[in-house]
């Protein structure tokens, strides 16, 4: 069985390629890919071994996987993994349609592989069936939010994406920093508030931060061809954007916000 993973995390990459390897000896793992755009890139090239099964990580550093599918058509059946028990994704469980929840672990791929292998041709169609129909559904269900509530002191306050310069992590915490350099506590992951939050005002810069688009002040070439962002407000570190990504970060900035 030919295999393709799409997933951005190096230690779970080698931990799934382990795993796979311990149940079946003969798993040919095609490849590891690392973002949308490398994913959208292998399926367009019509040259690239076809997968017989595909394991793709929901939330990638540029964004949900779900936005493969907007550009490519995938025949391959998929399992899909993530770190968050959404509710989408506990509706998206049933009925043929898995997923594994990290950390994997062997079994749980054994399972999902055993609960492929038995579907026949014609569930398989219904299989990819269910898939478009789920990442439409996420698509509904992800409207725009505005307003979070987060906990100030003794009480409950809202909190407007307008007032919000940035969303980092640090600590497996994530905190919300307003443009007057005010500091909330999120309960939510940076993936779920990216999946919320306006893609044209708001632009996952790596997996430490979330920037809105009015904070930023002024770019920097940084080494490798990367870039350095300075926002409008202090940031804990310095927010890096990668090689890959810089094309997409520049076509988000100028297409709202052309540059002086």
């Amino acid at each position: 069985m030919n295999i393709l993973i799409v997933e951005d995390e190096t230690a779970a990459a080698v931990n799934l390629k382990a795993i796979l390897k311990s149940i079946d000896p003969s798993f040919n793992i095609i490849t590891v890919l690392e973002s949308i755009e490398e994913g959208v890139e292998y399926f367009e090239d019509k040259s690239q071994p076809t997968p017989d099964l595909v394991f793709m990580d929901i939330h990638l550093a540029d964004g949900e996987s779900f936005r493969i599918f907007d550009s490519v058509d995938i025949t391959a059946p998929i399992i899909f993994t993530t770190a968050y028990d959404e509710y989408a994704l506990r509706a998206f469980k049933v009925n043929s349609i898995d997923y594994l929840l990290k950390p994997i672990k062997v079994d749980d791929v054994r399972r999902a592989i055993e609960k492929l292998t038995r579907l026949s041709g014609n569930e398989r169609t219904n299989y990819n069936s269910r898939i478009n129909t789920m990442i439409e559904s996420s698509k509904q269900n992800n409207n725009n939010q505005r307003v979070f509530l987060v906990h100030y002191k003794d009480k409950i306050i809202p909190l407007n994406i307008d007032d919000v310069a940035y969303f980092y992590i640090s600590n497996e915490r994530v905190t919300a920093v307003t443009l007057s350099s005010e500091h909330y506590n999120i309960d939510r992951t940076l993936e779920s508030l990216q999946a919320t939050l306006p893609e044209d005002e708001f632009f996952r810069a790596n997996r430490q931060f979330i920037i809105a688009r009015k904070s930023v002040k002024d770019i920097a070439v940084w080494f490798g061809s990367r870039l350095s962002l300075n926002l409008s407000v202090e940031i804990p570190e310095k927010i890096i954007i990668s090689k890959a990504r810089v094309p997409e970060f520049k076509q988000w900035l100028t297409s709202v916000h052309p540059l002086n």
